[in-house]
């Protein structure tokens, strides 16, 4: 568990490839996608909130804080970030936000501990997985710091892109390993869009065993 660190996961979108709805309260294997999501992140971090929209009585089982974008209008996965910045600022101690999709099932335990070790020698960055020579703007460590500027970007200019501003503000890039599952290479990122994909992630979560 990193003390400084908060975590937010991004369940606020609209799931409109998924049909609609809330695609992280869907079953994988014996719980929800979202549970998988939890379980993964809570360990890693001091404190733990869901960044969604609507009714907050359906995620109450969950037992975690529910944060509402503070920007207007389904602002993408930056509004989300933003609330999340905002309320991590509020919690004793932490300094840094790490930001995970809810969407994302399988993605490393190791994650806060080596994006912060890649922001040791640039305590201003942001710190960005990638894998298999691709980034995901989504699951990176944010210094609190930044919600001002992001606020700006998001409701001044209008700008919903994740990778701008994170090209804006400075970044490191963070390579993870593949996941090795019934003879074939997986990317630890794969997230849940569509019915199909979500076919495959039971398969994978039965491949990789309890």
């Amino acid at each position: 568990m990193d003390r400084d660190v908060a975590g937010i996961i991004l369940a606020g979108g609209q799931s409109r490839r998924m049909g609609g709805g809330d695609k992280s309260l869907l079953s994988l294997g014996k719980v929800r996608l979202l549970d998988h999501v939890a379980a993964r992140l809570k360990p890693q971090v001091a404190t733990l909130g869901l960044n969604a929209n609507g009714d907050p009585v359906r995620f109450a089982a969950m037992g975690l804080p529910v944060i509402e974008d503070t920007v207007p209008g389904y602002a993408g996965p930056l509004a989300g970030i933003l609330a999340g910045l905002e309320w991590a600022a509020g919690q004793a101690g932490c300094q840094w936000l790490i930001s995970a999709a809810g969407d994302t099932p399988f993605f490393p335990d190791n994650l806060v501990e080596r994006l912060a070790a890649a922001t040791h020698d640039r305590p201003g960055a942001i710190a960005v997985a990638s894998s298999d020579g691709r980034w995901h703007p989504t699951f990176a460590l944010w210094p609190l710091g930044l919600r001002e500027a992001l606020r700006h970007f998001l409701v001044d200019e209008d700008n919903r892109r994740v990778s701008a501003f994170m090209e804006r503000h400075g970044y490191v890039s963070v390579e993870f390993p593949m996941i090795e599952a019934g003879g074939h290479k997986i990317d630890p990122f794969f997230n849940i869009n569509t019915p199909d994909d979500l076919a495959a992630a039971k398969s994978l979560l039965q491949s990789l065993g309890p």
